[in-house]
Parts: structure tokens; C-alpha cells; sequence
């Protein structure tokens, strides 16, 4: 099983940016997908879900309403597109997938498979 981030990058603040991830080795329809991030200094935080059967999405408070989380199965890569970004969402960001329960959607732990790192970072 392999995760294939892409798409950080170095923007202003109120940019825009959309990180991709790529899966192989993994029927990828069967697997919740995640996004987290890791400022400097900082703990591994959750950002967004997608969950594997409803297809629901899931977001930190912090992201609501600008970032948005998507997948396409038949391409078995996961999207976070994140408009309006701040400073703060400055980070280093990892997908992440699962088949998780729900109720533990948000936890790290819960992920057993793990994409590299792709740096945002958002200047003000």
C-alpha cells in the first residue's frame, strides 16, 4: 500500500491550494481517507475525512467553510482543495488512509497507512 502526496507549495495569504493523493496497492474504495497536518512545534492534528461507504466529509473546526475534501475512486486519489488559506494553516500536511470506524475518523492512530509530507506554507 502506497500514498503519493502532492501539491504544497509557498502562497499568500487568501490563496489557494489543492493537495492530491495518490493511492496504490489498495482497493481504495474501500478505505476512508484523511488529511493531516503538522505545524512546527506542534502535534499531528486531524484536518478532514472522507469516509469510505457514505462518502461524508469530516473537518476540523479551523477549515470549515475553506477547505474541502473530496475523492475519485476511479483515479483512487484523494483531493483537498483549501481556499482562503491563513498563515496558521501553515504546515506539513499528510494523507492518510483506513478502515476505520467512524467514531475514530479523527484520530491519527486509526490510520495505519501513511502518504509522505508536502509542505504548505502560506505567508502573510
Amino acid at each position: 500500500v502506497q500514498l503519493q502526496a502532492s501539491g504544497g507549495g509557498l502562497v499568500q495569504a487568501g490563496s489557494s491550494l489543492r493537495l492530491s493523493c495518490t493511492a496504490s496497492g489498495m482497493t481504495f474504495g474501500t478505505y476512508t481517507g484523511g488529511w493531516f497536518r503538522q505545524a512546527p512545534g506542534k502535534e499531528r492534528e486531524f484536518v478532514a475525512a472522507i469516509h469510505r461507504s457514505n462518502h461524508n466529509t469530516y473537518y476540523t473546526d479551523s477549515v470549515k467553510g475553506r477547505f474541502t475534501m473530496s475523492r475519485d475512486n476511479a483515479k483512487n486519489t484523494l483531493y483537498l482543495q483549501m481556499n482562503s488559506l491563513k498563515p496558521e494553516d501553515t504546515a506539513v500536511y499528510y494523507c492518510a488512509a483506513s478502515r476505520t470506524i467512524l467514531s475514530a475518523i479523527r484520530s491519527a492512530d486509526a490510520y495505519p497507512h501513511w502518504g509522505q509530507e508536502t509542505q504548505v506554507t502560506v505567508s502573510s
